[in-house]
């Protein structure tokens, strides 16, 4: 007998996540690995008479993109990819690796070159979200890579995860209803403020976020979620962040990071391990050094680091940042191939003010 937390989970991805009727289309992409919640939202989707176009891939396929191909290789973008991104109603993705560390040693500039050769998908992704034409879900199915990554064994991960999901809850909607409820009032809380001043250890740095939107992730477009996030104005943030935890891109983890802004633009950019791939992707375009997310975590019932950003961006009690493209929606103008999100733990001392007005302390929403 299967897992019935897989069957649960994608009730609520299709039920409350993305309700899609008949007639529309979606996509749902994910490694081979993925397989149990893919089907799982396949046939959920097919009932629902949707057009559903499943996208697997291989989970080791990717090494031997970046072994094996030419330039003109890494530059391809498929005419097949770009329709799904321009014309599907809803994509799923579901997060799957069997190791997130194979593209350890690849080159940084061959990551940098894929990076942008894909950007048309990720702007289209963005305007169309931001029309309202285009719905997406970046979601997780427990594998043994992501359990290593955690620290975990395979069976404590799906625990973990499982819960920080709520479908081991009674009522799963009911939960994240009430989970919306919170998030909106801070929502409101923010309307009409600007100056965000956030404070850490290694952390002393201020946002201007006047006249921008922030939105409640509320668990349609991430699941699990947890967060509420704006899109800082892009050349007024000065001071300096200490990211906590490793940031990981494209395979590759970068721990250690300090980064120093003047003006908008990041000016000093040091880590502890791989600094050279940092400096990398911060140059993979004019937008790239800039900010285009500030998000504040308040699902406190993701505890502890795991490695996977979709997880570790919603803990409670901490902020992240992400560097490269905003997200229309928030107001946010910058553009970029990257949207590289950053973690920092604000619950041992740590504090965010606005406007002079405490939001949060020691990693508690005060709001």
């Amino acid at each position: 007998m299967g897992d019935q937390r897989i069957d649960r989970l994608a009730d609520v991805l299709t039920d409350y996540s993305i309700p899609l009727e008949s007639g529309q289309t979606a996509v749902i992409q994910g490694t081979t690995l993925g397989e149990p919640l893919m089907l799982a939202l396949y046939e959920r989707l097919l009932r629902r008479g949707v057009q559903v176009l499943l996208q697997p891939t291989f989970p080791h396929a990717a090494p031997l993109f970046y072994a094996n191909a030419r330039d003109h290789q890494l530059d391809h973008l498929w005419e097949v990819d770009r329709w799904v991104y321009e014309n599907v109603d809803a994509r799923f993705y579901v997060i799957s690796d069997a190791n997130t560390k194979q593209l350890a040693r690849v080159e940084p500039s061959l990551i940098s070159k894929v990076s942008r050769a894909r950007k048309p998908l990720m702007d289209a992704m963005m305007r169309r979200t931001n029309e309202g034409s285009m719905r997406w879900n970046v979601t997780l199915f427990p594998t043994e890579g992501l359990a290593i990554d955690a620290g975990m064994s395979l069976a404590d991960y799906e625990d973990f995860y499982y819960g920080a999901c709520l479908v081991d809850r009674e009522e799963p909607i009911a939960e994240w209803v009430a989970l919306k409820e919170r998030q909106e009032r801070a929502v409101r809380w923010m309307k009409g403020r600007s100056q965000v001043h956030i404070e850490g250890e290694g952390t002393d740095l201020w946002l201007d976020v006047g006249g921008r939107t922030f939105e409640a992730a509320n668990g349609n477009f991430n699941f699990p979620d947890g967060e509420f996030f704006t899109g800082p104005i892009e050349d007024r943030t000065h001071g300096v962040v200490s990211f906590s935890y490793p940031a990981i891109w494209q395979g590759k983890s970068v721990e250690g990071i300090q980064l120093v802004f003047e003006e908008g633009k990041v000016v000093s950019a040091t880590s502890r391990t791989n600094q050279d791939f940092l400096r990398e992707m911060l140059s993979t375009d004019e937008g790239a050094s800039i900010l285009g997310e500030l998000g504040i975590g308040t699902n406190y019932g993701i505890a502890q680091f795991s490695g996977t950003i979709l997880l570790d961006e919603k803990m409670g009690g901490t902020i992240h940042l992400a560097l490269g493209a905003s997200y229309p929606e928030t107001g946010g103008r910058n553009q970029s191939a990257i949207h590289w999100d950053m973690v920092c733990d604000l619950r041992q001392g740590g504090r965010i003010s606005v406007d002079g007005d405490l939001l949060m302390e020691n990693g508690k929403l005060l709001v």
